[in-house]
């Protein structure tokens, strides 16, 4: 049990988890910054000189792997590890993943990716699945937690683009990768002194611990790792061999099409046959919707890293007093926002109290609103150039719009999960929450590579209209999608 002291009215261990996410998240939006810059950039100037299809299908395939990997990582963590180690183990990772980053060759930049990927599949759910541990009786109360806990994130994410940009764009790359490393770094120290804090919470659940029941849950896991490698042996023999020709792009979307297969297969697998009441089965049900709904919201959203990222380089005014700022500084607007505003909706949705929207409301209400943000986009890129730039307004709206949607779906997602999961599955479900943004960041990677045959405008009105019409569904159905949830809010 958490010890009874209180950090901001709230339990002392959401202080540890509050910093340690934020130091990840200053690792990771930084380095994100500065990774299709980097991967476009001519190699005369230090860069990778890939195209914008090749660098942004990477940068989809990262993503994606950043969040898939978060299933395993919270199977993981309720069959062998428990939460708190799988966040120690998943820092540790990262950290490494960054300085190999700052080594200035080819296999460094792959090796620090897949780091970096493990990593985060270890921490990403576990984190967040321990803040759910500290509020037992669940609640509006929990909901404001992690707003708050969602403040941290982006005070974070606001932190990393100063810095990795400051240093990446204007002095050299690797430094830019090294200060995400050392972001991290921060983070596991503070988080080896705070875990006093959160005794008796994040081990592995009693039936799981058992001996019989972990000797089984490693037998799975390397079985799994076995399987793993073998697959990519395989895919990689064929390729090469011309029998399974794959470009980098069509493997991307061959991975968009079975992450899709396989998320339908493992809620049915779920709901069939390890849940134990009907309950439950409604309740999976719902995250099985509300992974779809946060997949199609990602695969906008994440658009920040890669189009809207190269919108800014290419046809947006950056010069400020004669200084050009950093790309990756437009990169801060969004979690900026966040800061500012995230107080005020972790309080609206206490102070609404029975008139609460419900969650796939706040779903409908989110998408729409990231509908509207790049319907502004389409607008102000409709004649923007090379040699018209636009002012950095357009973003700016187009971000704000985009911010308050994520406050309506992001840390509203994140509570409902911990509180509509069955809670010998709380890490397993929390993954399933973070594989729906895998899809959506793969989605954004391939959808961003359209930026070399299609005008700018047209690419962000496409994505504008899908938002919509997803948003439209999620309001439709929210009644029955609500009944699902067993009355959950």
């Amino acid at each position: 049990m958490q010890t009874s002291s209180s950090w901001f009215g709230h339990p002392r261990g959401l202080s540890t988890l509050f910093f340690t996410e934020l130091w990840e998240r200053m690792s990771y939006y930084g380095m994100r910054a500065l990774l299709v810059l980097f991967m476009t950039e001519q190699i005369a100037r230090g860069g990778l000189g890939m195209s914008v299809g090749k660098a942004t299908a990477i940068y989809g395939l990262y993503t994606f792997g950043v969040y898939a990997l978060a299933l395993p990582g919270g199977w993981m963590a309720d069959k062998l590890l428990g939460q708190r180690k799988a966040v120690l183990v998943g820092g540790i990772l990262i950290a490494c993943g960054h300085y190999t980053l700052a080594i200035p060759a080819l296999f460094a930049f792959y090796l620090g990716l897949g780091l970096i990927v493990l990593g985060t599949g270890l921490l990403k759910p576990n984190v967040s699945a321990i803040v759910g541990e500290l509020y037992p009786e669940g609640g509006a109360r929990r909901d404001a937690g992690f707003s708050i806990f969602y403040m941290g994130i982006n005070i974070g994410a606001i932190i990393g683009p100063f810095a990795c940009s400051t240093l990446g764009e204007k002095v050299n790359w690797h430094l830019g990768f090294s200060a995400a490393g050392i972001g991290m770094t921060l983070g596991l120290i503070q988080y080896v002194i705070g875990q006093k804090h959160l005794q008796g919470i994040g081990d592995v659940k009693d039936e799981a611990a058992a001996p019989e029941a972990l000797k089984r849950s490693w037998k799975y896991f390397f079985f799994g790792v076995a399987a793993t490698v073998f697959l990519t042996f395989v895919v990689a023999a064929l390729s090469m061999a011309e029998i399974l020709p794959l470009t980098l792009v069509g493997f991307v979307r061959a991975t968009g099409v079975l992450l899709v297969i396989l998320a339908i297969l493992y809620f049915a697998w779920i709901i069939l046959f390890v849940c134990q009441n009907r309950d439950e089965q409604k309740r999976v049900a719902a995250i099985a919707t509300l992974f779809f709904g946060a997949a199609m919201f990602w695969s906008g959203f994440e658009q920040a890293g890669s189009s809207m990222n190269l919108f800014a380089r290419d046809f947006t005014n950056r010069v400020f007093m004669g200084w050009e700022v950093p790309v990756g500084y437009f990169q801060n607007i969004n979690p900026l926002f966040i800061v500012i505003l995230a107080p005020v909706a972790g309080s609206l949705w206490v102070r609404l109290g029975k008139r609460n929207p419900s969650i796939p409301a706040k779903f409908g209400y989110g998408l729409f609103l990231l509908a509207v943000g790049f319907f502004v986009l389409a607008w102000g890129s409709m004649h923007a150039s090379a040699e018209n730039q636009v002012g950095p307004m357009w973003l700016i709206v187009t971000y704000f719009f985009h911010t308050v949607g994520e406050l309506c779906l992001s840390p509203v997602g994140l509570s409902s999960i911990t509180k509509l999961s069955p809670k010998r599955m709380v890490g397993q479900m929390m993954g399933t929450w973070f594989l729906g943004a895998a899809l959506g960041n793969l989605i954004a990677g391939l959808v961003a590579g359209y930026l070399e045959t299609l005008p700018t405008n047209q690419l962000f009105f496409v994505v504008a209209s899908i938002a919509a019409g997803t948003g439209f569904l999620f309001l439709l159905f929210s009644a029955p999608i609500r009944k699902m949830t067993g009355g959950v809010t």
